[in-house]
């Protein structure tokens, strides 16, 4: 595995969607909530919410996209499905969706999906830690903390370390094949 970015970088990546995020708070119109998806947008998430205004926010929150992904027969016999946290209510909310990488698009499509079953918001922004290219469906994020899209090798997929305690973060790159739709 290559490193692509370390605890610090990482820490600066967050802090510049945190930035750009808060930009768009202080001119937009409404409450603004952020919701993450498992397993790493919601620690995303939860850090980008440290560096904003207390009264910036309505809530935070997590969603698990589990049974609304379309490879879901190909995730095994029994998936495992974690807890939606959204506490909150979405509509008329203007909701900043995050995740950690970005590749394809579907992860991100079984997210407004989900999201939906919410309500319905005033806006859906998409922030992501990462944005490694390979799209599928025709779905951008409004904020990147890293375009890898020049720096990657045909077939290396990226992982990303979030940890609460902010030790040993880091945006990793390594050689494997990838399944399709995977990534």
């Amino acid at each position: 595995m290559r490193r692509l970015a370390d605890e610090s970088r990482v820490e600066d990546l967050i802090r510049q969607l945190a930035d750009v995020v808060a930009q768009d708070i202080r001119q937009g119109k409404g409450p603004w909530a952020l919701i993450g998806i498992r397993s790493r947008g919601d620690l995303l998430a939860s850090r980008i919410a440290e560096t904003l205004p207390a009264d910036a926010l309505i809530g935070v929150g997590a969603i698990d996209i589990t049974l609304y992904r379309d490879d879901l027969s190909e995730i095994g016999p029994q998936p495992i499905v974690r807890t939606t946290e959204v506490d909150f209510p979405i509509d008329g909310v203007n909701i900043v969706l995050i995740d950690d990488v970005m590749m394809t698009g579907r992860s991100i499509r079984a997210a407004l999906q989900s999201l939906m079953d919410f309500g319905r918001p005033a806006r859906v922004w998409l922030a992501v830690l990462a944005d490694r290219g390979g799209r599928e469906l025709p779905i951008c994020p409004d904020y990147v903390g890293i375009d890898l899209k020049d720096e990657l090798e045909p077939g290396e997929k990226v992982k990303v370390t979030l940890r609460p305690d902010h030790d040993e973060d880091g945006i990793w790159a390594a050689l494997s094949p990838l399944p399709p739709g995977k990534g």
